[in-house]
């Protein structure tokens, strides 16, 4: 995910989700354009294997820009492009499209002087280092004033989600072709997300299932919502959990997931209880609320590539670590010290063989385990012991 905040236009935070709903922070700031504004960053993986965004340059002007990164996390300007389009003022909210023959292309809201409204535009890139572009042409049947224009499409149609500007709803179209004419299927409130929002972003779920996040602008929230009907309905609409009021005009790209294996860790002898986090500290719980607290993806040992890690679903980049004994969630700093304290070699059950226990690997002959439901590292003996130091490895 790439935003720009309420806080400042100036700077890109970029985020990352194992689930699709719950995004932890990659790094913030994460990139400043020498133009100084950044609004509306869209992020897009192109086929030379590197990330591109481009993003609003100006309230106002005729430019769009571009920059770079191989790793989502360090980021390179490119430069500026000049919209070729007369009398250009406002040049707001570019945003990438691949279509399905593999041309790129942006889709952008233009606005010339002295006209009260704007025009979605679409440019179709003219090399593959995505330095050459086309003229703009207007999306037919888009009008009028219409901004914050995002485009999926499915099969041979074009599904256009698009701020009406005077009414202030996101209003959805369809087209066979990209550049229109499109034809609106639902106007107003017909999703039920109010008005006063903008900046539409889609993307599918692994079960199928098309997500739309929105930012309600005047009450600083952000919103997302679902349809599991390709666009006929929709849920009621959700804030975004952690960010809502902080992110604004974001754009979600969704890849092939990093590898690891998403689990719960259920109590051998608390088999109604799950390892969860709260508050940062580790424990076993019922009934875990959220549930995704209790989700944690087990990837390769961050020290020993034999062992493994368990890092948190809802907070991506936070890991599992004992730190005087006790385990706490905790963001990782890179260090030495954090890698080890965050490994463990995950061996036969100590009260189950068919279960697990879990050694870490820089504490030998001590095990994860529960005491009085608070989840520690401790050298284990007796058979009590033993059994609160024995997991299950559950899917959720």
């Amino acid at each position: 995910m790439s935003a720009f905040t309420s806080s400042s236009e100036s700077n890109m935070y970029v985020y990352q989700s194992y689930n699709g709903t719950h995004y932890g922070l990659m790094k913030g700031p994460a990139y400043t354009p020498p133009s100084g504004l950044i609004r509306d960053p869209s992020i897009l993986k192109h086929t030379d294997g590197m990330y591109y965004v481009t993003y609003t340059t100006n309230w106002e002007g005729n430019t769009i820009g571009f920059a770079r990164s191989a790793d989502r996390v360090n980021w390179t300007f490119l430069r500026n492009v000049t919209l070729p389009v007369a009398n250009l003022q406002n040049t707001w909210a570019p945003e990438w499209f691949k279509d399905s023959d593999g041309s790129v292309n942006i889709i952008v809201s233009l606005r010339t002087t002295g006209a009260t409204n704007f025009t979605p535009h679409v440019i179709k890139a003219q090399n593959s280092s995505l330095s050459a572009w086309s003229a703009p042409v207007p999306l037919a049947g888009l009008s009028p004033n219409y901004i914050d224009t995002f485009i999926v499409k499915i099969g041979s149609t074009y599904h256009a989600f698009t701020k009406n500007e005077t009414t202030k709803y996101i209003e959805y179209a369809t087209s066979s072709s990209l550049t229109g004419p499109y034809t609106f299927r639902g106007t107003g409130d017909w999703a039920g997300w109010g008005n006063w929002v903008e900046g539409p972003a889609l993307y599918q779920l692994d079960d199928g299932t098309w997500r739309i996040l929105f930012d309600a602008y005047t009450t600083s929230k952000y919103y997302y919502s679902d349809s599991t009907n390709t666009f006929a309905s929709w849920s009621a609409k959700k804030e975004l959990p952690s960010l809502t009021g902080f992110v604004r005009h974001l754009t979600v790209l969704k890849e092939a997931g990093q590898p690891g294996d998403i689990r719960r860790l259920q109590s051998f002898n608390f088999q109604t209880r799950f390892a969860r986090h709260y508050n940062y500290q580790a424990r076993i719980d019922a009934n875990v609320s959220p549930v995704e607290d209790s989700q944690f993806r087990i990837v390769a040992g961050l020290a020993d590539s034999g062992a493994i890690s368990f890092e948190s679903v809802n907070f991506p980049g936070y890991f599992l670590r004992h730190d005087n004994y006790l385990v706490v969630l905790a963001k990782n700093d890179g260090t030495s010290q954090f890698k080890q304290d965050a490994t463990f070699r995950d061996v036969p059950g100590l009260a189950n063989s068919s279960w697990f226990s879990y050694e870490p690997y820089n504490l030998p002959g001590y095990y994860l385990r529960h005491y009085d439901y608070v989840l520690r590292v401790d050298p284990i003996s007796t058979s009590v012991e033993k059994a609160d130091a024995t997991f299950k490895e559950v899917t959720p």
